[in-house]
C-alpha cells in the first residue's frame, strides 16, 4: 500500500526528478540504459573482494547486516508513463544505497533520517509523509537525536546534494565511500548508529 501511495501521488515530483536526470550526463545515461539493481545484476564475489570503505563493499555489508536484498523492492505498476515508471523504480532500488551513503541503519531512527533526506532531495509526497509521521514512532531520546542532530543534517544534505538518482552506482563500486559523499555534497553522518563492522558478507555469495 505504501508503494501504491507513492505511485499515485508522485507524478509531478517524478517529472521534476526526470528533468534533473536528463540534465545530468550520468543521469541521462541511466535513463537511456535503464540499469536495474537486483541480486542477479550484482557481481557479489567481486564486491566482497573490494577494499574496506569502498561503496560496493559497504553496500554489501549493509545488506548483510540488515538482512535485506534489493529484490524486495516492488515493481512499479501504477505509473503509466514508461520513463516516469523507471524513475520511480530507480528511486526504490537506490534506497538501500542511500542508507549506505548516509550511514543509516534500518531501525526506525535510521529510516526516518533517510526519509528526511529523501523528502528534501526528491519532493515525493510519500517521502514527505514518512518524514512527517515517522518521528511520532520514536522514543523521546531518539526524537531528541533526530531534532538536534540527524534531522538538520539530513535536510541540509538532501537539499544541497547532487541528484542521487543520477549516479550510476553500478559503475562506482570501487569508489571510496567518503570520496563519493564529498563528490555528491553529502556531509558525513553526525552520529554512528552502527555498533560495529564485523560482518563477513558471505551469505549473499552463497545464495
Amino acid at each position: 500500500m505504501v508503494a501504491v501511495l507513492g505511485e499515485a501521488t508522485g507524478h509531478m515530483a517524478l517529472i521534476r526528478l526526470r528533468e534533473r536526470m536528463r540534465n545530468d550526463p550520468e543521469g541521462y545515461t541511466i535513463l537511456t540504459e535503464r540499469p536495474r539493481i537486483r541480486l542477479s545484476t550484482l557481481d557479489l564475489t567481486r564486491m566482497c573482494a573490494l577494499p574496506e570503505g569502498t561503496l560496493g563493499r559497504e553496500y554489501l555489508r549493509f545488506l548483510e547486516k540488515n538482512k535485506v536484498t534489493p529484490d524486495t523492492r516492488a515493481d512499479v505498476k501504477f505509473v503509466d508513463d514508461e520513463e516516469l515508471a523507471y524513475v520511480m523504480q530507480r528511486y526504490r532500488e537506490v534506497h538501500d544505497l542511500l542508507h549506505t551513503l548516509l550511514g543509516m541503519p534500518t531501525n526506525m531512527l535510521g529510516e526516518v533520517a533517510v526519509k528526511w533526506f529523501e523528502a528534501a532531495q526528491t519532493g515525493l509526497p510519500m517521502c514527505v509523509l514518512g518524514a512527517t509521521l515517522g518521528p511520532l514512532r520514536l522514543s523521546v531520546s531518539r526524537l531528541q537525536m533526530l531534532i538536534q542532530s540527524l534531522g538538520p543534517w539530513a535536510l541540509r544534505s538532501g537539499r544541497h546534494a547532487r541528484c542521487v538518482l543520477s549516479i550510476f552506482y553500478e559503475r562506482r563500486w570501487e569508489q571510496n565511500l567518503d570520496d563519493l559523499r564529498q563528490e555528491l555534497n553529502i556531509e558525513s553522518p553526525p552520529l554512528n548508529l552502527f555498533p560495529s563492522k564485523n560482518t563477513s558478507s558471505n551469505s549473499f555469495i552463497k545464495q
